[in-house]
C-alpha cells in the first residue's frame, strides 16, 4: 500500500502519524507467533488435552465464493444441429454461430428444436435499448 504523502495537508500528515505510532507500539509489544504457540501446548498438556483436541489446526474454513458457476446452473440443451449432433444450445446467451448461420439463411429457430425435450424459447416483448415512440395526441 503506497500513500501519496504529498497530497496530504497537515492534519491528514499527524492523524497518518498517530496511527503509525499506534501500530508501531502494538507490533512491539505482540510476542513471537512461536512462543506463544509453545506456550499453547504446553498449556493444554498441563491439563491432559492435546492441542489439536482443543482446536482444529487445519487451515481455517472460509465461506465459499460464490462463481458463476454457482449462481447459475447447467442447462440441458434445446437446440441441436442435424448436421453436428455435439453442437448444440441452450437457449440463454448469444447464439451460436451455426444457428444464426441457419437462421441467416431462412430456416427458423424452431426447426433445430430437439424433439420431446424443449419449447422454444420465449422472446421479451421489449428488447433492450430499443427506442419507444410515445405518440403525443
Amino acid at each position: 500500500m503506497k500513500i501519496d504523502v504529498s497530497a496530504l495537508n497537515l492534519r491528514e500528515l499527524e492523524t497518518l502519524l498517530a496511527a503509525a505510532e499506534r501500530r508501531k507500539t502494538l507490533m512491539a509489544r505482540r510476542r513471537p507467533v512461536a512462543v506463544v504457540r509453545r506456550e499453547l501446548i504446553a498449556f493444554a498438556a498441563s491439563h491432559g488435552y492435546r492441542i489439536g483436541e482443543l482446536i482444529d489446526v487445519r487451515a481455517p474454513v472460509r465461506p465459499a465464493r460464490r462463481t458463476l458457476a454457482n449462481a447459475r446452473a447447467r442447462v440441458a440443451p434445446k437446440y441441436r444441429d442435424p448436421a453436428n449432433k455435439r453442437r448444440t444450445w441452450s437457449g440463454r446467451g448469444r447464439m451460436p454461430r451455426w444457428l444464426a448461420d441457419q437462421v441467416k439463411r431462412g430456416h427458423s429457430v424452431t426447426d433445430f428444436l430437439i424433439p420431446g425435450l424443449a419449447r422454444p424459447t420465449a422472446k421479451s416483448s421489449r428488447r433492450i435499448g430499443q427506442r419507444t415512440v410515445v405518440k403525443r395526441s
